[in-house]
């Protein structure tokens, strides 16, 4: 079964008059525990013991040679060959009609740094890796009570990839539980290799230009998540973890929010609602102004973007598709690139591309400022996902300014916002708490109230809106 595999390793030992094998994979098992946790208890142990009439049991194994705490056992070849696929060392023992299973897992992980795609200026500093068994760690620290329920599930015919399905008891809806487990369930693929596999696969609305299923790399945000009641889905090999369901509203707010004081993050917030309308329709009301609507200017403004747009041989339209495709392809060469050089080459990049593009008369000075504004708008918004839908809902918004105007832009918006109120995660609107409406979790939307006024839980993640905060919590001078 595993020939032609360099990596496998057959260690051949003596038990007394019985022979015996450990099987593992070069690579996947900690040598050092296997020498001292595994070899040496086997070979010092008692001869005479193992020497006697009787085969050596499981039993005795278990509890006078084998020392190590993770062990199992198994009579099935498919059980033997997923263990040592899993990274577990098989030892088999002549005349035994069992295997066991030893969990001595030491393959290289990378260290527990701060996730570049989340950064705060306040908040803890530590991010999801690629090890399964950290991130659940990362979140058992956080989340110190056996309501935390973390089950187990492996999906993949070649791939073999462990996820874990994580919740609260008692504050998840159990429809919600249960639906994600089937939804889990129906997936029959050869290989999970990224959490992005899972979230196409679950997706309500796979067709859809917004996330509906939230992912992150900072595990205090998904343990914030289950105390609102959502459910996160960590994968094996991958840093990001998902959470379900997820709302447009979720997807605007940072950790950070709750880590300083109410005021700021509540202004903070609103500039956030301010620049995600910028960056969607800035450009659109540029062209549709610039093309339909010049009475609405000033004309002190009116004829200096004339002025400017003078050697211009592009309609307004065209003009901003030309900026707005250079602009995202510069900022996605800046992604690509080593991040030495990633910035700088896409700073530069703008630059030297717009200066040179109005010298030659391409595009106009204005529509370089409502390009750039527009870019920097993009930015604010916290969720990259979020912020990709925003990047590519502008473009259909520029033609419907551009062929007819102001009446287009509202068009579209009236249509973007049909489209997102029928929207829906696992089973929840994704408008909500505005569509439908729900005057007790507004709260937390547009601003953030202080913690000792948001004493319920909010009710679009589950139905078990439970205290979370008493009433008498309020601060003040002592009475």
């Amino acid at each position: 079964m595993f020939e032609k595999s360099s990596d496998i390793v057959y260690r051949e030992l003596h038990l007394g008059e019985q022979k015996g094998m450990l099987i593992f994979f070069d690579g996947l098992v900690d040598l050092q525990l296997i020498d001292s946790d595994v070899l040496k208890p086997l070979l010092n142990c008692d001869n005479q013991e193992l020497n006697s009439s009787e085969i050596i049991s499981l039993k005795q194994l278990l509890k006078r040679v084998v020392t190590t705490a993770d062990i199992s056992s198994s009579q099935k070849l498919q059980d033997v060959t997923n263990h040592i696929l899993s990274g577990d060392t098989v030892l088999l023992i002549d005349g035994m009609t069992e295997a066991l299973f030893i969990s001595l897992k030491g393959w290289e992980k990378r260290g527990i740094e701060q996730p570049e795609s989340e950064v705060v200026v306040r908040g803890p500093r530590d991010g999801f890796t690629e090890d399964l068994r950290t991130n659940t760690t990362l979140i058992r620290r956080r989340l110190k009570t056996p309501k935390l329920k973390m089950e187990q599930k492996t999906v993949g015919r070649l791939s073999k990839t462990d996820l874990v399905i994580t919740y609260i008891e008692g504050i998840a809806d159990d429809s919600l539980i249960q639906e994600i487990h089937e939804r889990i369930n129906r997936i029959d693929i050869d290989a999970i290799l990224e959490s992005g596999y899972i979230e196409e696969l679950i997706d309500d609305n796979p067709f859809s230009v917004f996330p509906l299923v939230g992912h992150t790399e900072r595990p205090d945000k998904v343990a914030g998540s289950l105390l609102e009641g959502n459910v996160g889905i960590i994968i094996d090999n991958t840093p990001f973890c998902l959470i379900a369901p997820q709302t447009f509203f979720q997807l605007i707010q940072s950790p950070e929010d709750y880590y300083q004081r109410y005021i700021t993050s509540s202004f903070i917030r609103i500039l956030r609602y301010l620049f995600l309308i910028v960056s969607l329709l800035l450009p659109s009301l540029y062209v549709a102004i610039t093309t339909y609507h010049q009475e609405m200017l000033p004309t002190s403004l009116l004829l200096s973007i004339a002025a400017a747009r003078e050697a211009t041989p592009f309609p307004a339209l065209i003009e901003a598709l030309i900026m707005e495709v250079a602009f995202e392809g510069l900022r996605e060469a800046g992604v690509r690139l080593p991040r030495a050089v990633g910035s700088a080459v896409s700073i530069v990049g703008a630059l030297v591309i717009g200066q040179a593009a109005v010298e030659a008369g391409f595009v106009s000075s204005t529509m370089v400022i409502v390009v750039a504004i527009t870019g920097i708008a993009s930015f604010v918004i916290p969720g990259y996902e979020q912020a990709n839908s925003i990047r590519i809902l502008r473009f259909p918004m520029m033609f419907l300014a551009g062929f007819m105007g102001l009446y287009g832009v509202f068009l579209g918006v009236i249509t973007l916002q049909i489209y997102i109120s029928r929207l829906r995660s696992f089973g929840v609107p994704y408008f909500s708490p505005i569509a439908p409406l729900d005057t007790n979790n507004l709260k937390d939307i547009f601003v953030r109230a202080p913690w000792w006024a948001m004493n319920k839980r909010p009710g679009y993640g589950g139905k078990n809106k439970t205290n979370r905060i008493k009433r008498n919590s309020r601060p003040g001078p002592n009475q």
